[in-house]
């Protein structure tokens, strides 16, 4: 096994991020890449002109590579926002427009996996409130998927760096796939086991990989400390992805890590070619 029997997607929002937008899916390809995924490029805008979608819609068919996830709308991220759905007022309905134009954007793509950030507490606003919302927007966010043959994904982040945020470990951000899944009945929920930031809280990694391994629709990896590239830091990275085929995972790996001190080409020489 090893690395070089994994099948990596490469996340355009933080890496080749020194390109403007509309040249990362080439310079992805140039690295060796069939396959990349995205934050919601738009920060500004949930609901972008057609002629902006119709680009990058462009730029990544002409680059020859495929784009495996998406996010919906999640404010400013990077930055102080960490999701928009369970957040009173402007930003959940902001959430809401961008829910079927960011399906039907990767629906015109065949992206089959949708990331909804959950968002982090507001000061003076009920949590019990804030989770109804988020459970009524996750619910909205499924179905917008399921028409598109698509998963919808729940992310845990990590308390370190989003102390606001409310999923900061694997079974709370389970617990609220559970939730969609019984809210909806349509079973396409399912979590996005980042490694970095589940090491960030400290978490049990191979335990953590044995439970929830077939609740997962996508892993992310990053090494830690540093959120750089693998062999950065001190994570096993390729002995934690070996523990996951194991335990049933099939499915991609996304690269969402920080290239450092040098061009993101260069980023990659840890992987096997």
């Amino acid at each position: 096994m090893g690395f070089a029997e994994q099948r990596f997607t490469v996340n355009l929002s933080i890496l080749f991020t020194e390109l403007p937008l509309l040249e990362r899916p080439a310079a992805a390809a140039a690295a060796g890449f069939a396959a990349v995924e995205l934050w919601w490029p738009w920060v500004d805008s949930p609901t972008p002109e057609q002629s902006e979608l119709d680009a990058l819609k462009a730029a990544i068919e002409d680059a020859g590579v495929r784009l495996t996830g998406l996010n919906f709308y999640a404010g400013q991220l990077p930055g102080p926002d960490r999701g928009a759905l369970s957040v009173p007022g402007e930003e959940s309905e902001r959430f809401r427009a961008n829910v079927d134009v960011a399906a039907r954007f990767a629906q015109s793509l065949g992206c089959t996996a949708l990331n909804a950030l959950y968002g982090n507490r507001v000061d003076g606003v009920d949590p019990a409130e804030q989770d109804a919302l988020a459970l009524e927007n996750l619910a909205l966010a499924a179905r917008a998927a399921d028409r598109i043959g698509a998963i919808l994904l729940i992310e845990a982040l990590n308390g370190p760096e989003s102390p606001h945020y409310p999923l900061v470990s694997a079974p709370a951000a389970v617990g609220v796939v559970d939730k969609v899944d019984a809210a909806t009945g349509l079973g396409n929920a399912r979590f996005l086991m980042d490694l970095y930031h589940l090491s960030m809280n400290g978490e049990d990694l191979p335990s953590v990989i044995d439970r929830y391994a077939s609740r997962t629709g996508h892993v992310q990896i990053a090494d830690n400390p540093g959120r750089g590239a693998p062999g950065t830091g001190s994570l096993p990275l390729e002995d934690l992805l070996d523990r996951l085929g194991k335990a049933g995972y099939e499915g991609r790996v996304g690269l969402e890590y920080k290239p450092g001190d040098r061009p993101s080409a260069q980023a990659f020489d840890w992987l096997p070619r």
